[in-house]
């Protein structure tokens, strides 16, 4: 008989874990038993909503971590909140994410430092601060890479660059950790429109440009993630696209 709760006894950190993706990672994770810290920036309403919810099924077994990832204090500080909840980390899952246009010409110091600083560096530093409970706990780490890290973005170059540079760091620390910890990450295609709103004629070209003709959900990538950390012993350093075969294309 399948084990209902095969996470049961683990602790697992979620960054980005209020809402869109990230809730949907954290509510099947919960589902298969494991302890949660979800970090968040400022939806501090939909994180407290989630965190009742999921508390409310299984008393105490989510807290809540506010941080700004661009702060340097952030990474280490996450880490250290994060073991005082139950003393060890099995699982680090790297999904905040910032995501807007770029266009070449309007390229700022400013943009390259939130995008680059949420997408790759907070994930390279939260997993240099979290690699010593994750391997005494022989544990994981996912990230939330995109497909874009393969084809750019057209009029978001910094954050195609940002997702190629996390994709590479999944490959790197798979190496570096290994191995006591498996890193992997996943690449979404169109699961969630942007927040900035995309029209109706952008959103169905895109949809014609999948194998599948569609879009997919949240909870593709959270059942995607919980393959990983539970079915995948012997997958390590990989990234699995989960975009209706939008990659198929140019």
């Amino acid at each position: 008989m399948q084990n209902p709760a095969p996470l049961s006894g683990r602790c697992g950190l979620v960054t980005g874990g209020a809402q869109r993706v990230g809730a949907a990672i954290a509510r099947s994770l919960h589902g298969a038993g494991m302890d949660l810290l979800l970090h968040y920036r400022r939806s501090a309403g939909a994180a407290e909503a989630l965190a009742e919810e999921l508390n409310a099924s299984r008393a105490g077994s989510v807290g809540l971590l506010q941080a700004d990832l661009l702060d340097d204090s952030a990474p280490p500080r996450l880490i250290a909140q994060a073991l005082e909840f139950r003393r060890r980390l099995d699982l680090l899952v790297n999904n905040a994410s910032s995501f807007y246009p770029t266009p070449l010409e309007e390229v700022s110091q400013e943009a390259w430092n939130d995008l680059i600083g949420t997408n790759l560096k907070a994930p390279l530093f939260l997993s240099q601060a979290a690699a010593g409970p994750l391997k005494a706990a022989r544990g994981a780490i996912v990230n939330l890479v995109d497909i874009h890290a393969e084809r750019p973005l057209k009029g978001h170059p910094i954050y195609s660059i940002a997702k190629a540079g996390n994709a590479m760091l999944v490959k790197t620390l798979a190496r570096e950790l290994g191995p006591e910890v498996r890193v992997n990450g996943i690449a979404p295609g169109a699961i969630l429109w942007p927040e900035q709103g995309l029209d109706p004629e952008a959103r169905q070209e895109i949809l014609e440009r999948t194998a599948l003709k569609r879009p997919g959900s949240p909870e593709d990538i959270a059942r995607t993630l919980l393959f990983l950390v539970v079915d995948a012993g012997y997958i390590t350093g990989q990234i699995i696209a989960v975009d209706g075969g939008r990659s198929l294309q140019q």
